[in-house]
């Protein structure tokens, strides 16, 4: 075991210092200059390492007179010494191995100097760059783009309008809003707020023969953009110490690999989402075991985290991120538009090029997710060439599938806010 991560180690150590240049020994590899070293990845700002090819990775770069920092010496001693006490120990999952599926690695040493992310399926070390997202190349409709610019800056200059906009919005009523499923007496003890419930025909509905109760009820509604057979995101509420099997199986059944979380776990002593998963290693959620891959604190803001999710009756796996927001609190709004924003745009990256739903949640499941839905599905019309943006109307549709989304005006006026910031550096980014 000891000699593969040493391996490992000499393969980054070389790969680093001679991926697209060789470093000054005299020139400190910070991480300015690590980004410059390496060359530009195309998927996720990140550089694979095979481990299984790590004795050919070291073997092309042996010749490479590289310098490596204190640093990355100090990294190399601790993290050593950690696995050679881990390796003599039989107590600890916490081991190192070719075969990923069966031992993981949470280290959290690592992060202070390379951010290395273990994969859950294969056998690839990612180091990721500690930097803000650009917003994405867009097909932004630049006439299109102006207009909502002017739409959304008047909307925040001219605060009557602002309000009378926003108490249209709050007298609007969806139809149909049935709830009765959420409102039975079976499923009271479910719901996290008993004013928050999902309506009935846009809830999530789980199979029965495979819940830990044999019931179909989770506090979860599907938001839709366009196709109602494709469910964009899924809005829902932050779990329950006993719904916690049934969110694994709503994200389970609907083939959801990201999750965005907007709430702490409490806020002022108040609970508002209990720990759906492990602190370290792993843990058993009726047939769903979860294990905590990886844990990436990418600023005060958010933080991300790798899950490896398997389903024990059937044996199948799958890889779960998910993207928690750390700085939103209950009926509130983040201090600036620029960390939600790149925030946002982490989630996006992960999630591109799939088809399957994004579950947004906070502690109901409406108001703070409710402005992440509303900002992303009006940032992805625009981005995709749309040439006409109600962001009133849009919120409307968000509303007709769940209750009380964007529950506050200070939270529609952030949606604005965070639209028009983005809209400007998209417009800035095109060719005029």
């Amino acid at each position: 075991m000891l000699e593969i991560f040493n391996e490992f180690l000499q393969s980054v150590e070389n790969t680093i210092t001679g991926g697209a240049g060789k470093q000054s020994s005299s020139t400190p590899l910070s991480r300015r200059n690590l980004h410059r070293s390496v060359s530009e990845p195309t998927q996720c700002n990140t550089i694979g390492v095979s481990i299984t090819n790590a004795n050919a990775a070291v073997a092309n770069n042996n010749n490479n007179n590289g310098g490596v920092t204190a640093a990355k010496t100090e990294f190399a001693k601790r993290t050593r010494r950690r696995y050679s006490s881990l390796s003599k120990s039989t107590a600890t999952p916490r081991r190192f191995s070719s075969n990923c599926e069966d031992n993981f690695v949470h280290v959290k040493e690592w992060y202070r100097f390379f951010h290395v992310n273990p994969c859950s399926k294969t056998e690839i070390i990612r180091l990721n760059y500690c930097r803000s997202e650009e917003p994405v190349v867009s097909n932004m409709d630049i006439t299109t783009g102006h207009i909502v610019l002017s739409y959304m800056e008047d909307h925040l200059k001219n605060k009557d309008r602002l309000e009378r906009e926003w108490e249209e919005l709050s007298n609007y009523i969806p139809e149909p809003s049935a709830t009765e499923v959420g409102n039975s007496q079976q499923n009271a003890r479910k719901n996290r707020y008993s004013d928050i419930l999902p309506y009935d025909h846009s809830r999530v509905v789980l199979n029965t023969t495979t819940n830990v109760l044999g019931s179909d009820f989770i506090n979860a509604n599907t938001i839709t953009d366009h196709d109602p057979r494709n469910p964009a995101y899924i809005a829902t509420q932050g779990p329950l110490p006993h719904t916690v099997a049934d969110f694994w199986q709503m994200i389970w059944e609907q083939g959801s690999v990201v999750i965005v979380m907007l709430t702490k776990l409490t806020e002022t002593g108040v609970a508002m989402c209990h720990r759906y998963w492990p602190e370290e290693g792993s843990d058993l959620y009726h047939i769903y075991e979860v294990h905590l891959v990886s844990e990436h604190i990418w600023c005060d803001d958010y933080l991300v985290r790798s899950f490896y999710l398997k389903n024990l009756q059937t044996n199948e796996t799958r890889t779960v991120t998910q993207f928690h927001f750390l700085t939103w609190s209950d009926l509130g709004i983040p201090s600036s538009a620029k960390a939600l924003l790149d925030f946002r745009r982490k989630v996006n990256k992960s999630y591109r090029g799939r088809s399957c739903p994004i579950v947004v949640h906070c502690s109901d499941g409406s108001g703070r997710s409710g402005t992440y839905c509303l900002i992303d599905m009006v940032l992805n019309r625009m981005s995709k060439g749309a040439k006409e943006i109600d962001i009133s109307a849009t919120l409307e549709h968000i509303r007709d599938q769940r209750m009380t989304m964007v529950k506050t005006k200070e939270q529609f006026e952030f949606a604005l806010a965070s639209v028009a910031e983005e809209v400007h550096a998209i417009l800035k980014a095109l060719p005029q």
